[in-house]
């Protein structure tokens, strides 16, 4: 027990030294290098001459190539990632200090080649390589643009795409139409990595949409050019409205590289106001994780902000410190206020959710929600301006509840089977929205533990029925924003026991029992990525501190007494603090199946420390505070 105070006092001293002056925690969100690469590929097709942040790019990308040439997406990706790959060698090429010629090029392009070339890549980098003029737009099955103007009463429009998909969808269906890409002095050939073209045939469930979607436009009072032009203005106006004060498109860098290019195709000179004021926010998401650049796809400053104000006071950090005071007026500040995306399908809920980051002001989601309350709920109890937020966030959280049961992420009830049809690489993990074990687990756990909400309550009840509905076979639930079975497994088990479900529940001890065995032998636990993307739990052979934190608070939440499976994963935690390799850099956080994940800077003291502090609260009492 010494060892866990002397563990739980360390990283508390850590995590105060690290508190920036405004309140908030800013660590790095570390993900691919396609955040590296797109930044490199727009400034040289703009001539934009930043010569010493290109450089420092290059630099990154050329220390995360693998020996092999190809560039992962984490670490025990086999071989390489081949849409990964292909950024950075063009990128490399782009920046002018890099040539083909080169022994790590000549790498990458035998890679490029073993995979198939640029014809396999993904849908973002397959626009990303037709924007600059490598790829050909006629091979693209993409929606009409006139889905745009179709009502939401339509059995398909675009409101059926999650806000996320919806800002990346939007530029795309622009510069699609007009073929629209640019070409300079500079720009590399790849013709020698682009194999003949693979045409990717629309599907027959995509043709329906289609079909569907031409029906609906028939019936608009315009003439067929005069649709055409609407759409594309509408698709237009969607995004300026959409536009944060940063200059980012929904505070996302990809959606705001497509969008720069979009606005350039309608004819917006490159010197416009928001094209640079566009760029600049691009530029303003670089960090330095560590003496690196690099280029965040989005910040995580409340994320990071609220589950670290929490995890402080669970160690026992006073409420009325000024660490945790700090940290309560910049989340009181960012609260939102605006009515955003997620009305539409949720008309009559009053705004009161927080964003994932900093840089968002209109696109709120009920992780980030419950994350801020947990972290403001002792305030709210002295301070009426604090019990305003709280129970505007409490309400909001209650209204995003899926007529299923679940909870969602981002918008209510943005799961149409139809919206999945749409033939896009990976459309149908990130198309929609639907209820998820992990956000109806932590939300669960939310409302049980700081509302006060019981199974009793129906609310409750239809949110835990769902969740016992989602099970695996095995006893496990799937993550969607984490990696992924022991994520999701945590998350379920929590939240039912918050609101009074039975410890020797059957589903319960189905899934204690899969989190035993799913243990390693180090004490710890760990999960591949692979997993998000087969769907099948794939152990990662190593432990990290984030996954084995979450196996440890999942199994404290159901046992009265320490067991040795819980012993084993404390010493791991323990023992863990001061490693600093690639178990402790794993990407724990999900982003797109196959395509995005991401390394939280954070992750290191939040969930060790929430793990052992629950470990000393349960078996030491409130004494031990």
């Amino acid at each position: 027990m010494n060892q866990v105070e002397t563990e739980i006092n360390r990283m508390i001293t850590i995590v105060k030294n690290q508190q920036v002056r405004d309140g908030s925690w800013r660590y790095c969100v570390e993900g691919s290098v396609m955040t590296d690469a797109y930044l490199i590929i727009l400034l040289r097709t703009l001539n934009i001459h930043d010569e010493d942040l290109i450089r420092r790019l290059a630099a990154r990308l050329v220390d995360k190539q693998e020996q092999n040439g190809a560039w992962k997406l984490f670490h025990d990706e086999e071989g390489g990632n081949l849409s990964a790959t292909v950024e950075a060698y063009y990128a490399l090429l782009f920046s002018g200090y890099h040539k083909k010629s080169d022994k790590n090029m000549q790498a990458a392009r035998h890679f490029i080649l073993s995979r198939g070339g640029i014809t396999e890549v993904n849908l973002l980098t397959r626009v990303m390589l037709a924007l600059t003029g490598q790829y050909s737009w006629s091979q693209y099955a993409l929606l009409p643009p006139e889905i745009m103007l179709l009502p939401l009463t339509f059995p398909v429009n675009f409101f059926d795409l999650v806000g996320y998909a919806r800002v990346h969808v939007a530029p795309i269906l622009i510069v699609a139409d007009r073929k629209f890409f640019i070409k300079t002095q500079r720009t590399p050939d790849l013709s020698d990595i682009n194999v003949p073209q693979r045409i990717h045939q629309p599907s027959k469930q995509y043709r329906s949409i289609l079909e569907l979607i031409e029906s609906g436009v028939t019936n608009l009072l315009y003439l067929p050019n005069q649709i055409h032009n609407v759409a594309i203005r509408r698709a237009e106006q969607f995004m300026l409205e959409r536009i944060e004060p940063d200059g980012t498109l929904y505070s996302y860098f990809s959606s705001t590289f497509l969008m720069i290019f979009a606005f350039l195709a309608m004819g917006y000179s490159d010197k416009h106001p928001v094209i640079l004021h566009a760029i600049n926010g691009l530029k303003a998401l670089a960090c330095k994780p560590t003496e690196q650049i690099h280029t965040q796809i989005f910040t995580s400053t409340i994320w990071d902000t609220a589950l670290l104000s929490y995890a402080l006071q669970e160690a026992g950090v006073p409420s009325s410190s000024r660490t945790i005071q700090q940290a309560g007026q910049y989340l009181l500040s960012r609260q939102h206020k605006k009515y955003g995306d997620w009305m539409i399908h949720n008309p009559h809920a009053a705004p009161g959710g927080w964003g994932f980051s900093d840089i968002n002001t209109i696109n709120p989601d009920v992780d980030d929600t419950t994350a801020a309350l947990r972290a403001i709920r002792t305030l709210a109890k002295a301070d009426p301006s604090y019990r305003q937020a709280w129970d505007r966030g409490v309400n909001w959280v209650l209204s995003m509840q899926n007529d299923d049961g679940g909870w969602p992420a981002f918008e209510k009830n943005v799961d149409k089977e139809l919206a999945k049809w749409i033939s896009i690489s990976g459309f149908d993990s990130i198309g929609t929205d639907p209820s998820s074990a992990d956000l109806t687990g932590r939300t669960l756990q939310f409302l049980g533990h700081d509302v006060g909400l019981h199974i009793r309550y129906p609310t409750i009840s239809r949110g835990v029925q769902w969740l016992m509905k989602q099970q695996e076979g095995n006893g496990s639930w799937y993550g969607r924003w984490g990696i992924s079975y022991i994520y999701g497994t945590w998350a379920a088990i929590t939240g039912m026991k918050a609101v009074g479900i039975s410890p020797n529940h059957p589903v319960i001890q189905k899934a204690v029992r899969w989190l035993i065995k799913a243990q390693n032998s180090d004490g710890g636990w760990g999960e591949s990525c692979k997993s998000d993307i087969v769907k099948k739990y794939v152990p990662l052979g190593f432990s990290t501190p984030s996954q084995t934190a979450w196996a440890v608070d999942a199994l404290l939440a159901v046992s009265e007494e320490p067991t040795s499976a819980i012993e084993r994963g404390i010493q791991y935690l323990i023992g863990s603090g001061n490693k600093y390799d690639w178990t402790t850099t794993y990407p724990t956080g999900a982003g797109l199946p196959g395509g995005a994940y991401f390394h939280y800077h954070s992750y290191r003291y939040i969930w060790p420390l929430l793990a052992l502090s629950h470990y000393k609260l349960k078996y030491l009492g409130n004494d031990a505070r």
